[in-house]
């Protein structure tokens, strides 16, 4: 087999790959790295299509990412651009046809954009070859933007991509395409039920959840990092958690109006009637038909429990709302999960939750400062929180940092 024909052969066998993939965040950030390894080259960047604007999504750069420390994750911002002639994406976007540029710094008169060099000059990075990369759906439709950028020989010198890649890639950016469309509709359901819950409960909103989301993952990415994890079990990992811990607070949908919505403290009663959410919620996913099932509804009974036993429902049926034999108490009230007994989900997703809690301002207070904020999480290990997942959630907080500007609370602000 030649070396274009086994290049052909792996594109079409990672379309069913990424057909599986459900998370648009992940999809994004695996569609990129794949490219980067067909084409080998040094950095690129995904843009998703949001009416006549490009949103800048994703961002991968070999070069930079070594100047980090292992395990962490290259810092970038969001930002967009209009899909016209005005820049290079902008430009494929806008005429749908794929641009090879041997040196972006000599585009010249040629062509009616030229390279913003900002990231360059504030970075020192030096971009010169770029392959930009329409994604078509099937309909021809363009819905998004893959940027390639440095192709690298084996001495790992800088070079223009090979025209001879062009056709292949495009067979890539086609199968792309097609999985981020199917992404996006599962995003979109996902956004839709917690949409109901926030008709119920104004403080569940899109940025929080999405927050809370990729908390989640940024917290798990690094666990499993320092586990040594294969790459193939977390990428399967990161999936079913970012869609089950956006979900983490669907039951209250079953909560009374007089209780959600009640502006001061709760009653004992009415707190034990709150408490509910996280049953209501996992009995949404009881029929399991699904890994993202079964994760959905541990996330949703279990990220309340407390580290030290404190937490509720605890050891519980979800369906009787009765307490398991053996682990009653006074009252006839379920004995709370400790420890690991807490399933590890629950465990992270309770932390992420939390964080994002204390740290944006709720229509019950203001947000509270990230010393104050960092130093309650780092008193409840042990208590509230998993020791373990504390620990490496302060060595990350630069990640949380980044993600939380990714989503901020005001309309006008949030990107999809």
């Amino acid at each position: 087999m030649g070396y274009q024909e086994e290049k052909l052969r792996k594109i079409i066998n990672f379309g069913y790959e990424i057909s599986q993939i459900k998370d648009i965040d992940l999809l994004l950030e695996m569609i990129l790295r794949e490219a980067r390894g067909f084409t080998n080259c040094d950095a690129g960047s995904i843009y998703v299509r949001e009416g006549e604007q490009l949103i800048f999504r994703y961002a991968q750069n070999d070069t930079m990412l070594r100047q980090l420390l292992p395990g962490r994750k290259l810092p970038y911002s969001s930002f967009s651009v209009p899909i016209s002639n005005t820049s290079i994406a902008g430009y494929v976007a806008a005429n749908g046809s794929i641009l090879n540029i041997s040196d972006v710094y000599e585009i010249g008169t040629y062509y009616p954009f030229s390279f913003n060099r900002s990231y360059d000059d504030s970075t020192g990075y030096r971009t010169c070859s770029m392959l930009t990369i329409p994604l078509q759906n099937f309909r021809g439709d363009v819905i998004g933007i893959l940027q390639l950028i440095n192709a690298m020989d084996r001495q790992g010198e800088t070079i223009p991509f090979a025209t001879d890649d062009e056709e292949i890639i495009l067979h890539f950016a086609n199968n792309a395409a097609n999985a981020i469309e199917r992404a996006k509709m599962t995003r979109e359901i996902i956004l839709r039920m917690n949409k109901m819950a926030e008709l119920r409960d104004p403080k569940e909103t899109g940025p929080h959840v999405n927050r809370v989301a990729a908390y989640s993952v940024a917290l798990y990415e690094a666990w499993a990092f320092k586990k040594e994890l294969p790459q193939a079990e977390i990428d399967r990992n990161r999936d079913v958690l970012r869609m089950s811990a956006m979900l983490h607070d669907v039951g209250k949908v079953a909560i009374s109006d007089n209780i959600l919505k009640k502006p001061g403290r709760f009653t004992t009663e009415e707190f034990q009637v709150m408490k509910l959410h996280t049953l209501f919620g996992a009995n949404l996913f009881a029929d399991i038909y699904s890994e993202f099932d079964e994760s959905a509804a541990i996330v949703a009974i279990s990220h309340h429990e407390h580290w030290d036993g404190n937490g509720y429902p605890g050891h519980i049926d979800p369906l009787t709302q009765k307490a398991l034999p053996g682990f009653e108490k006074e009252g006839g009230l379920a004995m709370g999960k400790r420890g690991e007994e807490i399933p590890f989900w629950g465990r992270i997703v309770a932390l992420a939750d939390v964080y994002d809690a204390l740290s944006c301002r709720r229509c019950y207070k203001e947000a509270w400062e990230e010393t104050k904020v960092l130093d309650t999480i780092r008193c409840e290990a042990g208590k509230q929180f998993d020791p373990e997942l504390v620990e490496i959630f302060l060595d990350n907080i630069d990640t949380f940092r980044q993600i939380e500007t990714l989503y901020p609370d005001h309309a006008e602000e949030v990107l999809p």
